[in-house]
């Protein structure tokens, strides 16, 4: 069964979903004509699948949303950001393997 789609995050709904988040959130920013962000979407989706209840993964189409973007400095993309406890934790641009993803987020899961 294939991962589900990992929801689109909005700046109406930035501070409920990430900032009030009760667990780890990791934020991908990505754009639909970008080859590495939708080589990296089946990735988020499987650690979405795998992780839920842990962490939460939403995506942030930068073209949509272009206010988010412009707010974290997000100037290339797929870009990563993971926020815990309502802050800020750790940023990053580029596709990178499962694993590699897997790694940085260990030290964010409870």
């Amino acid at each position: 069964m294939a991962p589900k789609p990992v929801d689109a995050l909005t700046e109406t709904a930035f501070p409920d979903r990430v900032l009030a988040a009760e667990t780890p959130v990791l934020i991908q920013f990505w754009a639909p004509w970008c080859a590495p962000c939708r080589m990296m979407t089946p990735i988020v989706e499987q650690i979405a699948e795998e992780q839920k209840g842990h962490l939460d993964v939403v995506k942030v189409n930068v073209d949509d949303e272009p206010a988010l973007a412009i707010q974290h400095g997000v100037s290339s993309i797929p870009a990563f950001i993971v926020y815990a406890d309502g802050e800020r934790k750790e940023q990053w641009v580029g596709a990178s393997p499962k694993p590699v993803l897997e790694r940085t987020l260990a030290a964010y899961l409870r």
